[in-house]
């Protein structure tokens, strides 16, 4: 890109990872790799491995604001990304901050509500103002199959992404995306309150998938900032967050290895699914 061309700037309001696999580190390496600047706030410090969270320090919700009125009138948004928020005050602290970002930029939610383990990392309360403060919000939403449970209240025995795509649309956002990582077949749902889009791909069992969901909801911001339509821009996270995976870095850590979106050469992968 040539030095006086000014990249698409993508924002992360998000949890660190001490460990750099997923949170705020994933974001801005997919940024990155999507050829986008990368801008962030945090919301939250966590002591973090490949096999466990052992801490988490909130980022004070006036501290969030002023993170996002810093990059925002500087260096402006051309899409934002939601990951780890934690409770109800950094919740409604980004909703706040949500109003200093110009109308029509992008915002992709990637609710960060269930850890691997099938842990609940927000509580009740947080989960209803995440549902009634940020989704009628969003662009898109990226919840993985156990996420998209717990936005609707549904069942664990209820493993109908298509049901859930829809029952999280009539919530508020302008799409759903349930990726397929947890699917039996690794297909992501698109529905954008028109159609049903299946975006199947193949599973890399032997690849690494840390930081997999913030990868993939950050690809498609970054797709969403280059211009690319909704359904352009689904394909292609799907696309280089598979290849972070199938890349990924296995010998790192005694658990789940973090995904290597770096490695991934295609920064602007084809346009298709339309």
């Amino acid at each position: 890109m040539p030095p006086d061309r000014r990249p698409p700037v993508c924002l992360t309001i998000a949890g660190s990872d001490s460990g750099g696999g997923a949170g705020i580190q994933a974001d801005l390496k997919a940024f990155a790799a999507c050829g986008a600047h990368g801008a962030s706030a945090l919301t939250a410090l966590t002591a973090q491995s490949t096999l466990a969270v052992t801490g988490v320090h909130p980022v004070p919700p006036a501290f969030i604001l002023e993170q996002v009125r810093a990059v925002v009138e500087d260096l402006g948004v051309d899409a934002v990304k939601l990951g780890m928020l934690g409770g109800v005050a950094a919740i409604e602290a980004v909703a706040e901050a949500l109003e200093l970002v110009p109308p029509g930029v992008p915002v992709v939610i990637d609710p960060v509500m269930v850890a691997e383990s099938g842990a609940r990392l927000l509580d009740p309360d947080a989960v209803r103002a995440l549902v009634e403060l940020l989704l009628p919000r969003a662009t898109v939403v990226t919840p993985n199959l156990p996420e998209a449970r717990v936005l609707v209240g549904a069942e664990p025995e209820d493993v109908d992404a298509e049901h859930l795509a829809r029952a999280i649309h009539a919530l508020g956002p302008g799409a759903v995306v349930v990726t397929g990582g947890h699917r039996d077949a690794a297909v992501d749902i698109l529905f954008d309150g028109a159609r049903v889009v299946e975006m199947p791909g193949p599973r890399h069992p032997d690849g690494a998938a840390h930081g997999s969901g913030c990868t993939h909801a950050s690809a498609l911001a970054a797709h969403l900032a280059h211009g690319f339509s909704l359904q352009e821009a689904a394909f292609a996270a799907r696309a280089v967050a598979g290849e972070a995976v199938r890349l990924g870095l296995r010998g790192v850590g005694g658990g789940a290895g973090p995904v290597n979106v770096l490695d991934v050469l295609a920064r602007t992968p084809p346009r298709q699914g339309v």
